[in-house]
């Protein structure tokens, strides 16, 4: 199961081009019987996808959960301290269900300020450290600096991105499976 934002819902281009869908399509040409849950939503913030998890988890006990959630966090200059709890509650709770975390790190530009950027980035580590989880560094490792990888909005990764995003991830992802 997929939980995350628009980086993970395939916004602004077809669902069947984005990395989740490819990773269904990777899955199973590498021999998997994995069915993928996209859980995600554009514009999730920690919070929210902390309010829907429980139910999320009853209703699809997943095997290994994906964690791509924190981008809106960081857009939004929401208080670090509150995407660290409740990220940490997401991974809680899927450890007792006994579910493989693979948690996906972001960086955000330096809007607001070097501190928090830092910070930012490290919570992600922090997190992958205390539950000892696997960590993806960045989701966007390869592509955040080309701007031909991205929609008009310059946050969006575009389909011909989405490979390269599954590829970020399923390195960290195959040793679960």
């Amino acid at each position: 199961m997929v939980l995350g934002d628009s980086l993970s819902a395939s916004y602004g281009i077809d669902q069947k081009r984005g990395w989740v869908y490819l990773l269904e399509q990777r899955l199973a040409d590498k021999g998997y019987s994995y069915t993928v849950i996209n859980a995600s939503i554009s514009g999730e913030t920690t919070r929210g996808g902390l309010a829907r998890f429980d139910k999320l988890l009853k209703q699809h006990n997943p095997e290994i959960v994906i964690v791509e959630l924190g981008a809106n966090d960081g857009l939004r200059g929401l208080p670090l301290d509150s995407m660290y709890t409740n990220l940490a509650s997401i991974i809680e709770q899927s450890l007792s269900h006994e579910a493989h975390v693979v948690l996906v790190g972001m960086r955000i530009p330096p809007n607001y300020g070097r501190q928090y950027t830092q910070q930012f980035a490290a919570t992600y580590e922090r997190l992958a450290r205390k539950y000892d989880v696997e960590l993806v560094p960045f989701l966007l490792n390869g592509i955040a600096d080309n701007s031909s990888m991205f929609q008009a909005d310059g946050l969006h990764p575009v389909a011909d991105a989405q490979p390269h995003i599954l590829d970020n991830i399923w390195s960290y992802l195959v040793t679960l499976l």
